[in-house]
């Protein structure tokens, strides 16, 4: 059974955070030379129309869109972090909006973006019904939510090992709560999800479980 801490990550005034901002690229530097960079070009290939992307953190995701998109809006809550996304936005030369909000209430209308972007962020969110209840009210009808989330493993060994591991890891990654089931939250919350596992070559064992694919928005959004 998934145990969750109820506790929350440390302040955003602390000294962490903006270590973590900084460590961020080079931590995960191995890791996209070992597919996930790979996995990201896939996925936001299908990004299309006007672009919400939740916890844009340093913009690795920023490399990937493809060049000819109506809008781009990349939300991140930490400073830290949204100031290294928006140097990489200047050096890049590319057009995109940065908005300072949490993913648990987006300042967006409702069903506003054709396509919402996640990428290793609903592990960090300390309300993740909340979250995806938003990117389901800012999705258009038609549009879709894109999605690479490292998640609960399968094996009861090494789901073991993401429970008691939990606090202290989310102790160092800012939040992270490596033993979330998203995908199964997502369809909790009215998604109907089409995901197919795979691995984050090179990282902990904790975090290497991947979900990515597509989901739609099928639930009711209340005004």
């Amino acid at each position: 059974m998934q145990t969750e801490s109820t506790q929350q990550p440390p302040p955003s005034s602390s000294r962490w955070p903006r270590i973590g901002a900084l460590l961020y690229d080079p931590f995960v530097w191995v890791a996209e030379l070992a597919g996930m960079r790979r996995n990201r070009r896939a996925l936001l290939a299908q990004a299309s129309g006007r672009i919400l992307e939740i916890g844009a953190g340093t913009g690795l995701n920023l490399a990937h869109y493809p060049e000819q998109l109506h809008e781009l809006v990349l939300v991140e809550p930490e400073p830290a972090m949204r100031e290294r996304l928006t140097r990489r936005i200047r050096r890049a030369g590319r057009q995109a909006a940065v908005v300072d909000a949490a993913a648990e209430a987006l300042p967006f209308a409702d069903g506003s973006f054709d396509t919402v972007v996640c990428t290793l962020v609903l592990c960090t969110v300390s309300a993740p019904d909340r979250a995806l209840g938003e990117i389901g009210r800012v999705l258009r009808p038609d549009g879709r939510l894109l999605f690479i989330e490292h998640v609960r493993a399968d094996s009861p060994t090494l789901a073991y090992v993401q429970d008691r591991l939990l606090e202290p890891w989310r102790r160092f990654a800012c939040g992270c709560r490596c033993n979330r089931a998203t995908v199964e939250l997502m369809r909790a919350c009215g998604f109907q999800v089409d995901a197919r596992r795979s691995s984050w070559h090179a990282m902990p064992p904790i975090v290497r479980p991947l979900m990515s694919g597509r989901a739609t928005y099928e639930g009711e959004i209340h005004a």
